[in-house]
């Protein structure tokens, strides 16, 4: 599990999360939202790298799940970035495909890990 997909596209997203981030302090002058953004954005790879050390399935699919919910919250403040005009259309819809990737990869992996347990 040492070369994870999904923790090498979540840590990748954390990286454009963080940039987005300064984005919006910068030049958007935008103190809360970002915050938000900041910390459920990057709290997916970190949930993953976790789960990827985790001491039972148990904790596995629990990190994982957390991970999956942090995705979806990550969406939520995405669209409502957009919605607020903080976002272009162009930045927010690319960021916004790779959140919704990683939320489908760790939905799938957390539904075959339940099976399999």
């Amino acid at each position: 599990m040492k070369d994870s997909l999904v923790f090498e596209k979540a840590f990748k997203f954390s990286i454009r999360i963080v940039n987005l981030y300064k984005y919006l302090v910068k030049e958007q002058r935008e103190y809360v939202l970002s915050k938000q953004i900041l910390r459920s954005g990057t709290s997916i790879g970190a949930n993953i790298k976790e789960g990827l050390y985790s001491q039972s399935k148990k904790d596995f699919i629990s990190k994982m799940n957390i991970a999956l919910k942090e995705a979806a919250e990550t969406e939520y403040w995405i669209e409502l970035l957009k919605e607020t005009d903080y976002l272009k259309k162009d930045l927010s819809d690319s960021i916004l495909s790779d959140a919704i990737e990683i939320r489908k990869m760790l939905t799938s992996i957390v539904k075959t890990s339940r099976e399999n347990s």
